[in-house]
């Protein structure tokens, strides 16, 4: 699944999630709350991008 990443370097790994904040492993990015924002710097979806 791709990864995507933060302005800040965040990295959201989909085989990883987000378990601190409700989000499961094998979670695609597409498939994230539409509230859900960086756990570092709390950007919207919108800034990341797909890691290459």
């Amino acid at each position: 699944m791709q990864k995507y990443k933060c302005p800040c370097g965040y990295v959201y790994d989909p085989s990883e999630g987000d378990p601190e904040h409700g989000v499961g492993p094998d979670t695609p990015f597409a498939d994230l709350p539409e509230d859900w924002v960086c756990p570092w710097c709390d950007a919207e979806k919108e800034y990341f991008e797909p890691v290459q």
